[in-house]
């Protein structure tokens, strides 16, 4: 039972990283890294940074989901975050989702 236990938390693990690696890659192809180092701030924040800034707040999806797209400038310094009208709405959503995972 223990073993069976260990092996589907194990399974569990796997498909979590799977999908936050893909997540990370769709963040990677649509040059969100250029811009946001996942540890340290490049131009914009640090997306461990952003994770801790929104931590709990149960809107924080859906404006940064639209801020991705919309761009904005403001909320971390003067520089502003350019418009990504050509991601789709779903990879901005995985992106923001992984985003806001990180710990």
């Amino acid at each position: 039972m223990m073993m069976k236990l260990m092996m589907t938390a194990a399974a569990a693990a796997l498909l979590l990283s799977g999908a936050a690696s893909a997540n990370q890659a769709l963040a990677q192809k649509n040059a969100c890294l250029s811009c946001h180092g996942v540890d340290k701030k490049i131009v914009g924040p640090a997306f461990k940074e952003v994770a801790k800034k929104y931590a709990g707040d149960k809107g924080a999806h859906d404006r940064l989901a639209a801020k991705v797209k919309a761009g904005g400038k403001g909320v971390w310094g003067e520089i502003p975050m350019p418009p990504n009208p050509a991601v789709k709405a779903e990879d901005v959503s995985k992106i923001v989702d992984w985003v806001l995972s990180l710990k």
